[in-house]
């Protein structure tokens, strides 16, 4: 294992780990010289520039409003609308540097300010699209960093589950279920998903490999990650390590849906490491 990648494993072998930290530290596969301690001071800065526009009394709803007012319409980040598949949104060094990105890497940078800020913000794995909560008095702000901390209505919510769930499921959803916290975890294993689907769609494969083996340290139990990665494996003809993952992939997995078809390349890719005995 390289350092970059055991520094990594370090962090997130920890029950609890900095959210931001991580985020950084994934990107070195394709920024192998980045400084994330700098961007870290990156962060504590546009905090300290939103702190100075409130009150040290005020309340949570009125740092919501200087939040979204400093990183909306003076920094001017943005949601990236003309090139949402681009890599680099998913990586918050690009993110802060370029001040555009998708709805998780927006919502991280969200999360990270206010939480240097003293808001109680948590992520959430809405279906479709990340969004970022807040309790107040009065119940829960839901708000969409991707459209400049937008307050989202029940409403709203609604006509979002409608466009991404079957119809039968949406009409019968209650919104609670799709309202709870997302860890530090949850994040980051989703912003990898994010950059593993997209180098596989763009065939490259190395740089989807790096992104499993992160996505494997982050949910070290996901069968399903391990068997990916076996495949991925086989396809850059590495057999052996292919070979390793697809039985580890049926050993948890022993009554997988595809269980079969995994059997099939296992023993295919036993015949290809026999030559290369």
């Amino acid at each position: 294992m390289n350092v970059d990648l055991e520094r990594f494993a370090e962090l997130v072998s920890q029950d609890q780990f900095d959210l931001a930290q991580a985020s950084l530290l994934l990107a070195q596969d394709v920024y192998p010289d980045i400084d994330v301690s700098a961007y870290l001071e990156r962060l504590d800065d546009i905090a300290a520039a939103v702190k100075r526009t409130v009150a040290s009394d005020a309340f949570a709803e009125q740092k919501v409003l200087a939040l979204n007012r400093h990183l909306f319409y003076e920094m001017r980040f943005s949601g990236n609308i003309d090139d949402y598949y681009d890599p680099r949104n998913s990586y918050l060094n690009e993110v802060i540097e370029r001040r555009t990105g998708i709805p998780i890497t927006l919502s991280i940078v969200y999360l990270e300010v206010g939480r240097r800020l003293g808001l109680n913000l948590k992520g959430l794995s809405f279906p479709g699209h990340f969004l970022v909560k807040l309790p107040v008095r009065r119940g829960q702000l839901v708000l969409d960093p991707f459209l400049a901390g937008e307050a989202q209505s029940e409403t709203d919510l609604r006509q979002r589950l409608a466009k991404v769930l079957p119809q039968a499921m949406a009409e019968k959803a209650t919104l609670d279920q799709y309202l709870e916290a997302a860890t530090p975890r949850q994040i980051v294993a989703r912003v990898l998903r994010n950059l593993k689907n997209i180098y596989m769609q763009d065939g490259k494969l190395e740089n989807a490999l790096a992104v499993m083996h992160r996505m494997l340290l982050v949910v070290p139990e996901s069968a399903e990650e391990l068997r990916d990665r076996g495949m991925l494996y086989q396809k850059l003809e590495c057999f052996r390590p292919a070979l390793s993952d697809l039985q580890g992939y049926l050993r948890r997995r022993p009554e997988a849906p595809d269980a079969v078809d995994v059997h099939g390349k296992i023993i295919e890719l036993r015949q290809a490491c026999a030559k290369l005995n």
